[in-house]
């Protein structure tokens, strides 16, 4: 996929998820979680190819306008947004699928100062509310959520909202009788 078909996927991405989103200009103009991540993608390419040093500047750079530090060397998918983005934190080994969005203030990050996977595992059509950590090489299954100031430590399966410190399975998919209302996110 090209650039600019890419900028526009997550343009359309942003007004899906953000109902404040009026129109594309005003997105493109001033989402910071957009900025970040098309920034990310930038200094990942360089990452990629082994001019390490200049993708970390860039990364810099981006995290000291947007407020949302994205380490160059995690992996992130399509259609990714970051509501506000202040504060967000995404670590070096992170992996971040599809569809995935988080809210201000959420760090996915490391428990050990080994060089292995040491950050979470994200995966497709996941949701993360304001405030919530996610902290090691935890994996959050697909269609997940995770309840705004949680402090997830362990694997949370398909579909399951997660809430509390430390956070527990409250809801899954499987049961709609039993979904968490989505004001857990902010």
């Amino acid at each position: 996929m090209g650039a600019v078909a890419t900028v526009r996927e997550d343009v359309a991405a942003a007004r899906r998820r953000d109902p404040a989103a009026t129109d594309d200009l005003s997105v493109v103009l001033t989402s910071p979680g957009l900025h970040a991540i098309w920034t990310y993608r930038v200094a990942n390419r360089l990452w990629e190819r082994g001019a390490r040093l200049p993708a970390r500047i860039i990364a810099q750079g981006a995290r000291s306008v947007t407020g949302v530090e994205i380490h160059p060397g995690a992996t992130i998918g399509r259609r990714f947004f970051i509501d506000h983005g202040m504060g967000v934190v995404i670590g070096e080994t992170s992996e971040v699928g599809d569809d995935v969005m988080l809210y201000h203030g959420v760090t996915l990050g490391g428990r050990s100062m080994e060089r292995t996977k040491r950050h979470p595992t994200v995966e497709d059509g996941v949701t993360i509310g304001a405030g919530a950590r996610v902290i090691g090489p935890v994996v959050i299954g697909q269609g997940a959520q995770i309840g705004a100031n949680a402090v997830v430590v362990r694997d949370v399966p398909d579909g399951a909202t997660a809430v509390g410190v430390p956070a527990k399975v409250r809801a899954g998919a499987a049961h709609p009788e039993h979904q968490v209302d989505p004001a857990i996110w902010i």
